[in-house]
């Protein structure tokens, strides 16, 4: 349950009496509350141990530079974000992954004229590095497979072996990847749990993993979990067609990385999927 000190700190930030608490779901390193006030007002405490200060900033940026609906953020530090109660409303059909094309492109329509973001940021509780990069394909390579690759190994979590593998994938991204799109922001991390479906769209996205990037990286992870159907992709073809070789290639080629993230996370099994693509591609 939420501490007696953070229950404080909560009141006396936002003036507010708490009067109900109850909790709504775990995340991989968070508790997260559904909150009551004395005036009625209902919002959502997320506690962890650290790291919630920077889970804060990328609600905020997408907030700031994107139409893409996150909850608002009404008081956050390091280990407390309270922010804005979504409401599911239903079920992620038809008409919902239809929307849900529309506004991950409106998303997409976002660019920069680099690559990366202006600082770290987090995927779950695992820090993605920051910093600008002209090139792509050098940028997914350093910053992404390498970036993970290195820390997995150093985790115990991937052998000397698949590192190896993994870097000799890194070497073939400039042919594997070129003629990728300009740097368009992307949520990072939409699976089914970040998404609250509303009436005929989505209400929330949830959990961002912020950075400037080819777009297909978003469609790459939704696809490799599955978030929507191919219903969502014909929709999304539409507004932003995607490029030829992506679903027979390149999908496989960015889902390595979200694979080493949650071989971080949750063990061997990703690990194993990921070994898929290494022998398929290295």
């Amino acid at each position: 349950m939420i501490s007696p000190a953070i229950y404080s700190e909560v009141e006396q930030a936002l003036g507010l009496h708490i009067t109900a608490v109850a909790p709504l779901s775990a995340a991989n390193n968070a508790q997260i509350y559904r909150l009551v006030f004395a005036t009625g007002e209902v919002r959502v405490a997320k506690v962890a141990e650290r790291g919630l200060d920077t889970e804060a900033w990328m609600l905020k940026y997408l907030r700031e530079k994107s139409p893409l609906p996150v909850p608002e953020v009404f008081y956050s530090n390091e280990h407390v974000i309270i922010m804005e109660f979504v409401q599911s409303q239903g079920m992620v059909d038809y008409r919902v992954e239809s929307a849900a094309a529309e506004q991950i492109a409106a998303l997409h329509a976002v660019t920069h004229d680099s690559y990366g973001m202006e600082r770290d940021t987090l995927v779950g509780s695992l820090t993605q590095p920051g910093g600008w990069e002209k090139d792509w394909p050098s940028f997914f390579a350093e910053k992404r497979l390498m970036h993970m690759a290195h820390r997995a190994l150093k985790e115990n979590k991937i052998d000397a072996r698949m590192l190896t593998q993994i870097e000799k994938i890194a070497a073939k991204l400039p042919a594997m990847l070129q003629g990728g799109q300009a740097p368009s922001l992307v949520h990072g991390d939409i699976w089914s749990g970040n998404i609250i479906p509303g009436r005929g769209k989505i209400a929330a996205f949830l959990d961002p993993a912020i950075y400037y990037a080819d777009a297909e990286v978003e469609l790459a992870f939704i696809r490799l979990f599955n978030t929507f159907s191919d219903s969502f992709f014909a929709k999304y073809n539409e507004i932003r067609p995607i490029r030829a070789g992506f679903f027979e290639e390149r999908a496989e080629v960015y889902a390595l990385y979200p694979l080493l993230v949650h071989t971080r996370l949750f063990g061997a099994s990703y690990a194993r999927k990921a070994q898929k693509i290494l022998d398929k591609f290295a």
